[in-house]
């Protein structure tokens, strides 16, 4: 039996206009922020309907409870809420697939975003932009009180170190601030990398590249505004961050050949040769036998890589607690067959040469790329 509810008795009426523009919130303890950034946006937007879609990473401080309770009051807001995933990247991409809003715009929670220079954004993508980018060093944009001197001197090289991939003058490619039309990001969405914090570059060089390949043009248009300072909690800006960063640019300019995490895997393995070959010169002027000498650099050499690969390169997966001893074991585990390959051949090449150096380098080669490819699947899957 069908039961039909007179819409006239309804307690609550609620009108519906379909969204002319997604307004995408990437969140990580943030509860004190969302709200009156939905009430700021809000006001900016005025009569034009859009919608708050608020991506949240399980949150410990309960922003994700607190975007379910505006949501019962606001037909508008929705709460995605992540549980076992996280990273700005993936959150931006979860949100805007969750839409089918004709335009999206990403805005930070913390207020540093000017939302009253959303309309004007929403403007230049009607008339012709696909990529619309809030600006800080354009057209009278600034920096404001947002960053410090040394955060906005390394805003400035990294925007320098982007021309090297962008292919076109841009003043702001790091800002997290933009608008876009959504049919040009379902052309390059399978693309783009869900790993790391500045996701408008890697849009930014898929965009061209894609529609360079049929034969038509990107164009970025750009609003200025001036970056205010966090309203609440504290920045998500680190040296982790710069790193990734840098693995990004590294891995455009291969043209996605290489990814950054195999890139950031490799840089850790990098320092983990150091600490290897230091291990193993201290053990060996103990008077170990090589053979055990090599064994305990390798197992501190594993040790040192699964801290920082668990920090760094997968930074959007880490592990925690429980998980984190088990991701330990497990990272032990997989690269054991790496490993045995690796003292093998070292063992093999110093009954040749007798030269310590060569030999270890040769056997950490040996396991690299097993190591990157299998504990991506089992350890930080």
């Amino acid at each position: 039996m069908t039961i039909e509810l007179d819409p006239k008795s309804s307690p609550v009426q609620q009108l519906w206009s379909s969204p002319q523009l997604a307004v995408i919130v990437p969140t990580f303890n943030e509860r004190d922020n969302v709200v009156s950034l939905f009430e700021l946006v809000s006001q900016a937007m005025g009569e034009i309907p859009f919608e708050f879609i608020v991506v949240d990473d399980n949150s410990p401080d309960g922003t994700a409870a607190v975007v379910k309770e505006l949501a019962r009051r606001h037909a508008n807001v929705r709460c995605i809420h992540r549980i076992g995933r996280r990273g700005l990247s993936s959150a931006v991409i979860e949100g805007i697939s969750a839409s089918a809003a004709p335009y999206f715009a990403v805005i930070d929670a913390d207020h540093q975003h000017d939302e009253r220079v959303l309309p004007q954004m929403l403007e230049k993508a009607l008339t012709g932009d696909h990529i619309v980018i809030g600006t800080r060093y354009a057209g009278g944009g600034s920096a404001g009180d947002g960053l410090s001197r040394a955060r906005e001197a390394g805003s400035r090289f990294a925007t320098r170190l982007s021309d090297l991939v962008t292919g076109q003058p841009i003043s702001d490619p790091m800002s997290g601030f933009f608008l876009m039309r959504r049919e040009v990001f379902d052309e390059i969405a399978p693309s783009l990398s869900n790993e790391g914090f500045k996701i408008l570059l890697d849009i930014i060089v898929s965009a061209r590249r894609a529609r360079s390949r049929h034969g038509k043009e990107l164009r970025v248009g750009e609003v200025p505004y001036t970056f205010r300072p966090r309203h609440a909690g504290e920045s998500k800006m680190s040296s982790i961050v710069v790193v990734q960063f840098l693995g990004l640019v590294l891995s455009k300019l291969t043209g996605g050949l290489l990814p950054a995490s195999f890139l950031l895997f490799g840089l850790v393995g990098g320092l983990g040769v150091f600490v290897h070959m230091g291990t193993l010169w201290a053990t060996t002027a103990l008077n170990f036998n090589f053979f055990w000498a090599q064994t305990i650099a390798t197992i501190v050499a594993m040790t040192f890589n699964f801290i920082l690969n668990n920090e760094l390169t997968y930074a959007n997966k880490k592990l925690r607690g429980w998980r984190y001893l088990t991701g330990l074991f497990t990272f032990y585990a997989v690269c054991s067959f790496g490993a045995i390959a690796n003292i093998s051949v070292a063992s093999w090449i110093y009954t040749l040469d007798r030269d310590i150096w060569i030999a270890g380098i040769a056997g950490v080669l040996m396991s690299v790329v097993f190591n990157y490819s299998v504990t991506k699947v089992f350890t930080w899957r």
